[in-house]
């Protein structure tokens, strides 16, 4: 299969192949389900520089956690957790911000802000509005696996996501959106088993036939905690290392994470064994600000 071409994201080019990136979380919420959410823009802002340091390559902005039985949130309450923070982010750090919404204008307002991609978990499907704005915007998007799947779907784990997101591919392009902007991920986590989503890493290569660049976020998720005998989330960062390692093994491309110094330290590994990359050709900062 031919490789992907590098994608600019904000004033960096991303060379897909060449490594593996690392998108930290930066939860601007009270109820993460990771317990390192944060309200205040300071704290938060303060976190987002330190997540930098640690050596993120993109910054994942949320102000709405996406656990199960989590309390809806107005968009004015998402746009106002979130908006101090991208626009000081944005004109501070080097890397750029992805914003992680569902909905158009909140990802509108956040790339105006500074945001230079949107992470939309429900795959253009939560808000019939948001294709129309991404595809105006002309900023990358990545498309998530992430409910039920419809009844007629492939009873085999991958064929459906794979399937799936073929689809919401396709729907993007027709609605104006380059596919060369388009990232998938595979929604370990959302709407899944323990079963599914341990088949769903081993099987990740799988993903390589849509031809996009692959994201992951294993990153503290339940699954490690049953996995290891109830470990609550805070407790979880030994087993999201192993997943990282197996996902990048498998080809992603991107690994969403709470811990970036752990977790970068692990890609960069991972990637001397997946890709013959040693530490020498493969410095944190490599392919900044291109």
């Amino acid at each position: 299969m031919a490789p992907v071409p590098p994608l600019r994201i904000g004033r960096r080019v991303f060379a897909w192949g060449a490594r593996t990136y690392v998108m930290g979380v930066l939860n601007v919420s009270p109820d993460s389900f990771s317990g390192d959410g944060v309200t205040d823009p300071e704290a938060a802002c303060a976190r987002g520089r330190a997540l930098a340091a640690d050596g993120a390559d993109i910054l994942d902005v949320g102000g709405v956690s996406t656990r199960p039985g989590a309390a809806p949130v107005p968009p004015e309450e998402e746009l106002a957790r979130i908006l101090p923070v991208i626009r000081r982010l944005a004109g501070e750090l080097e890397i750029p911000l992805s914003v992680d919404t569902t909905r158009a204008e909140v990802a509108r307002q956040a790339v105006e802000a500074g945001a230079a991609l949107v992470n939309d978990v429900s795959a253009l499907r939560a808000d019939p509005a948001m294709a129309d704005v991404v595809a105006a915007l002309g900023v990358p998007v990545v498309l998530m696996h992430g409910y039920p799947p419809p009844a007629d779907a492939p009873r085999d784990l991958m064929s459906g996501i794979v399937g799936f997101l073929l689809e919401r591919i396709t729907f993007a392009v027709g609605r104006g959106i380059a596919r060369s902007r388009i990232l998938v991920d595979p929604g370990f986590g959302f709407g899944k088993t323990v079963d599914h989503n341990l088949e769903l890493l081993r099987r990740l290569g799988e993903l390589r036939a849509l031809g996009r660049p692959v994201v992951i976020g294993t990153s503290r998720k339940g699954t490690i905690g049953r996995v290891l005998g109830g470990l609550p989330p805070a407790e979880r960062d030994d087993g999201t290392a192993a997943t990282v390692a197996a996902a990048i093994l498998a080809g992603a491309d991107v690994v969403r994470v709470h811990n970036v110094r752990a977790m970068a330290r692990v890609a960069r590994m991972a990637d001397a064994i997946a890709r013959g990359r040693t530490g020498a050709d493969h410095p944190p900062r490599e392919g900044r600000d291109a």
